[in-house]
């Protein structure tokens, strides 16, 4: 078993070291004529984790801790694994799964689950299951008490939904922060996003629900398809409409002033030329 373990550790290596593409798409990126806007933009299925690792070379990985194990004195403490257990004639016999999130920090994130005998393998197959589930995140700000147009958040609510767990999560403005959950903020941090209020209900304590749940909240954004431009077009220039607004009743009031200047000078010529007819007979 050790040996079999001990190759498969040497065959990874070496299709990290040298990676020879598989798929149609795999052969472009590696040519250099697809990019990352391009797959998602033509709607490419990545089957390779490789492909993202050469288009998103500043890729970032977390792991988000869904394990507990007792801690001393009581309460739980939180593990990067999750282990399960089951009978069998021999003996019991362990299951870990684990859960790794990918991201950028730039509008990229990714996540997956996976599980294997050791910790080792389970967080490798995890790790290499989130970049194949890579999305585009939409950031922008949709807070009507910022209108910066500066992407720190999202630009409009998103719900998601895993399980029992549903997720919203708000936009908000500048210096807010991250008010949602830890594990949540690792995600929120490799997306990009750097002010979000959220709303949790159900059993938010399964954390692979509610992880999941939170990503399903990027992924229904993705499924609109108005883009951040249009929402600037859209909310940002109401200042820009107000000012052209504010000038023209300020040009009509002085316009306004200048004419009842005139008008008293004429009444008051009309006014003193009797006056001074009376005064030449």
């Amino acid at each position: 078993m050790a040996m079999r373990e001990r190759y498969r550790d040497d065959r990874a290596e070496r299709q990290e070291r040298e990676w020879v593409p598989q798929t149609q798409l795999g052969k472009q990126v590696l040519e250099g004529s697809v990019s990352i806007t391009d797959v998602f933009r033509l709607g490419k299925k990545i089957k390779e984790p490789q492909i993202i690792e050469h288009l998103l070379p500043d890729l970032r990985t977390e792991i988000i801790m869904i394990g507990e194990s007792p801690g001393k004195g009581g309460g739980s403490r939180k593990t990067p694994t999750k282990r399960t257990a089951r009978m069998h004639s021999s003996g019991r016999r362990y299951k870990m799964s684990s859960l790794i999130a990918v991201g950028n920090g730039n509008g990229y994130i990714g996540m997956g689950h996976a599980n294997a005998k050791d910790n080792k393998s389970a967080i490798a197959k995890a790790t290499e299951k989130s970049k194949l589930n890579i999305i585009p995140v939409k950031r922008g700000c949709g807070s009507w008490e910022c209108a910066c147009n500066d992407r720190h958040s999202i630009p409009f609510v998103a719900k998601g939904k895993s399980g029992s767990v549903r997720v919203v999560l708000i936009p908000a403005p500048k210096g807010i922060g991250l008010c949602i959950g830890d594990e949540a903020k690792k995600l929120m941090r490799l997306a990009g996003v750097r002010d979000i209020w959220s709303k949790t209900f159900g059993d938010s304590r399964s954390r692979i629900n509610y992880m999941y749940a939170v990503f399903d909240a990027f992924r229904q954004m993705n499924a609109s398809k108005i883009e951040y431009e249009d929402l600037t077009e859209i909310r940002v220039p109401r200042k820009r409409q107000e000012e052209p607004v504010q000038q023209e009743q300020e040009q009509a009031i002085e316009q306004g002033s200048e004419q009842q200047t005139t008008e008293t000078v004429n009444t008051a010529d009309d006014v003193s030329s009797p006056v001074s007819e009376v005064v030449e007979k």
